[in-house]
């Protein structure tokens, strides 16, 4: 599989269970937060930001007595391997991971640190960073990580001279959308390109339709195990107009044989093949390392469209809220964490994420809108995750691991009209919550 800027998820796949058990050896130290190597342990997911991430750990070990490490797990399953060592001697003292149900079962079992006395004497680490990005970290009303990528928010991208051919202008209510979709057909293109295949990108549809009918309370009520939500009037509009779009040909017939993984999707767009495609803000640096004289020309982006009579904000947004820096309770150095954790929001930290794409989620980010590659996109992400009433994380990842597979299996059902409205409700009221 290609490597692409969206590989900090829980679908990326990869290397051996061996790798995670074998952490002592990475970095230069000799063990985790139990190991009693006098050091701080750093784990993060292997990729191309592991570069900033050792230059911070470089900038704190100026100054602090305590030195940090940095270690890695390369590509695979990362929340599987965190799983195998978070309660033995490799454990780290700080590690990387998506919020939301990605920790609960470590804050169900009691291993992690709430961060609320670090903020109590620092408040920065939470009023420096965009509230509704912070919150996806926030467990029984207990913080328990702090933000250190980039936001990566859903947006509607689209070919903008496909779509003047067409007669079409980006929508931005669901009737424009349907109106887009009929135009675009007639003129022989696929309406919306959509790596069906991949069955997460499919998702996004089921997380936007669903915020914007029923709004983030009934998808929040769900992950606190209330299972009647699934079968209300909301959730069933939601499904009727997915079935509506699907029936519409929106999509074309042949979308669960596409992937966005290999890069097939982004093509269709890119060659005008494709009106729309709905995927995460990395979409824009893809396009331009895959087409780059498309991305300069004709790549446009617009949010996602407004629902008439929904319940939900037409603000608010779904993606991947950001990464995030959790404790563990058995640090040896919490004064020393607590002090690193405070980089996560320098000048330096922004800047350097700046420089390779991300987008972070400082109060301070604005400030160096210039120094991005395109200052016009990123401001535009930025400003629509500063307004967003709410920030739905994406549901693979709102919910535990082990309801990864089950969701992506019954909306890729769902959509492709192997089960109903009552298979799909039935199989979400079966999901696991803890």
């Amino acid at each position: 599989m290609k490597t692409r800027a969206r590989l900090p998820r829980l679908v990326a796949s990869g290397a051996t269970l061996a790798m995670a058990l074998s952490l002592a050896a990475c970095g230069d130290g000799d063990g985790g937060a139990s190991s009693g190597d006098g050091k701080i342990h750093v784990l993060v997911y292997g990729d191309a930001n592991n570069k900033v991430e050792q230059q911070i750990i470089d900038k704190f070990n100026k100054t602090s007595k305590v030195k940090a490490v940095l270690d890695t797990i390369p590509g695979a399953d990362y929340q599987q391997k965190l799983q195998t060592i978070i309660n033995t001697p490799q454990a780290p003292d700080i590690f990387f991971n998506w919020g939301g149900g990605s920790i609960k079962p470590f804050v169900k079992a009691d291993l992690l640190m709430p961060l609320d006395d670090f903020i109590k004497k620092d408040p920065g680490l939470k009023d420096n960073f965009l509230p509704s990005v912070f919150n996806t970290a926030v467990v029984d009303d207990k913080a328990y990580g702090i933000p250190m990528r980039g936001t990566q928010p859903v947006l509607l991208f689209h070919n903008k001279k496909v779509l003047d051919e067409a007669g079409v202008k980006p929508p931005t209510t669901w009737d424009e959308l349907l109106d887009a979709v009929k135009k675009l057909k007639d003129d022989g293109v696929t309406p919306i390109a959509l790596g069906g295949g991949d069955r997460w990108p499919t998702q996004m549809w089921f997380q936007y339709l669903y915020d914007r009918i029923a709004g983030p309370e009934l998808f929040q009520q769900a992950l606190d195990g209330n299972k009647e939500v699934w079968e209300s009037p909301e959730s069933k509009k939601a499904l009727s107009m997915i079935r509506e779009l699907v029936d519409a040909g929106a999509f074309g017939k042949n979308y669960d044989s596409v992937k966005y993984t290999n890069g097939a999707s982004p093509a269709l767009l890119a060659s005008g093949k494709a009106g729309f495609e709905l995927m995460g803000s990395w979409y824009y640096s893809q396009q331009q390392n895959d087409a780059k004289e498309f991305a300069e020309k004709d790549l446009g982006y617009t949010a996602f469209p407004a629902i008439e009579g929904g319940k939900g904000d037409p603000a608010n947004v779904a993606g991947n809220t950001n990464n995030y820096y959790s404790v563990l309770k058995k640090t040896k150095h919490p004064e020393a964490v607590a002090e690193f954790l405070k980089l996560m929001y320098s000048d330096d930290f922004v800047k350097a994420q700046m420089s390779i794409g991300n987008l972070p989620t400082t109060t301070n980010t604005p400030k160096f809108f210039d120094t991005a590659a395109d200052p016009a996109y990123t401001e535009f992400q930025y400003e629509l995750v500063e307004k967003a009433p709410s920030f739905q994380l994406s549901w693979d990842q709102a919910y535990p691991p082990a309801a990864i597979t089950p969701i992506h299996q019954a909306i890729q059902q769902f959509f492709n009209g192997q089960i109903d409205e009552d298979g799909f409700i039935k199989a979400m009221q079966g999901l696991p919550t803890e």
